[in-house]
């Protein structure tokens, strides 16, 4: 019996979809993967498990696979042995020739077997701030990394006569601070300092921001930061962070070290007398302060070329009002001989018209002079 339209386009649908899947079946289609040595996406020729690729050989699923968010709402990733068993000493110690950005603000890396190293941060960095506007701010990720240990001396216990500072106890002590004042601008202040002993210009850069977002106006917080920026050659957002600390400092407060940093970055800006004021204040609230003597010392040897500038301009002036003098003095000379000599000639020709008038040889009257 002949079958209707209707049952027959759908028997015949339902063929076409069958043999569609079959032919699509993922145990016969092509199994894709990435090729590490050519830089591309190639075939698997090879798939491993049926297709699947172990979970170990993927680096990008064992990472998503492996991060974790810690109590401080950083990312931990929990890799094995072999993936980054450098990344501590390298987080510690960058390279101060060229900024890294494998040195990673907010991921700690592990390093070892069975281990997880928790890198020191000032937990997730804030989204603005309000001197985000800086430009030495602004570029924080591209920085170079300039190690400060002068800046050891601020973490120096009183009355140790040793000059050095144990950095794992500073670390310890930090991390104690962290865990109990999580929202201390201080403890990020002094995190912030902690990284420019070691040298890692972004993380102290993000620790300062993340204490100026609940802090805006710590002088010591601008101050630090300033210094950060100086040692990059800010110079202008240096001298701004560094007037606006000294003006948030309160009476009660020494501003010595405003003083001398406002001294340190008017002297590479060649304004010398100004630096020199500053470091003389620097004396008068720190007496014998060696570094702003020194400097004292060094800008007297070497001269002002702001006065040199000026002196060259007067002289100058001088040589060009006794040029103008002389040509005056020459024009005025000049008009008088002119209208001497114009006189003497009106002179001369009068006397000819008198002498022809009576008779008289002016030839004879010269003769006559002559004979006399």
């Amino acid at each position: 019996m002949a079958c209707t339209d209707v049952p027959c386009a759908t028997y015949m649908a339902l063929y076409i979809v069958s043999m569609h899947i079959i032919n699509s079946n993922s145990r016969t289609s092509s199994h894709w993967r990435l090729n590490f040595d050519e830089g591309k996406v190639v075939t698997d020729e090879k798939p491993q498990d049926n297709g699947l690729r172990k979970p170990d050989e993927d680096l990008m699923l064992n990472i998503l696979t492996t991060a974790r968010v810690s109590k401080d709402g950083e990312w931990v990733l929990e890799m094995e042995q072999g993936h980054c068993a450098d990344c501590k000493a390298e987080i510690e110690n960058p390279s101060t020739d060229t900024p890294t950005k494998s040195t990673s603000i907010t991921t700690p890396h592990q390093a070892g077997h069975g281990s997880k190293y928790d890198l020191l941060s000032c937990g997730k960095p804030v989204n603005t701030t309000p001197y985000d506007h800086l430009q030495g701010i602004a570029n924080r990720k591209g920085h170079v990394h300039i190690p400060e240990p002068e800046v050891a001396m601020i973490f120096k216990k009183k009355g140790s006569r040793s000059s050095e500072v144990d950095m794992s106890d500073l670390e310890r002590r930090l991390r104690k601070s962290r865990r109990e004042k999580p929202r201390s601008a201080q403890v990020f202040n002094q995190i912030g300092n902690y990284w420019r002993i070691k040298g890692n210009t972004q993380l102290s850069i993000e620790c300062f921001r993340k204490a100026l977002s609940i802090s805006p106006n710590n002088p010591d917080v601008l101050l630090n930061l300033a210094r950060v920026l100086f040692n990059l050659q800010f110079l202008d957002d240096a001298i701004f962070l560094t007037r606006k600390s000294l003006e948030l400092q309160t009476a009660d407060q020494n501003s010595w070290l405003q003083h001398f940093t406002l001294g340190e970055i008017l002297k590479a800006y060649g304004h010398f007398h100004e630096a020199a004021l500053h470091f003389r204040h620097t004396l008068d609230l720190n007496p014998g302060f060696q570094p702003a003597q020194a400097h004292l010392r060094e800008m007297e040897m070497t001269p002002d070329p702001t006065v040199t500038y000026y002196t060259l301009f007067i002289i100058l002036f001088l040589v060009l009002g006794v040029l103008v003098g002389i040509l005056t003095s020459l024009d005025a000379n000049l008009d008088d001989y002119g209208e001497l000599s114009k006189t003497q000639r009106h002179f001369n020709r009068a006397m000819a018209m008198r002498s022809i008038k009576l008779g008289i040889n002016p030839k004879l009257m010269r003769m006559r002079k002559c004979n006399c």
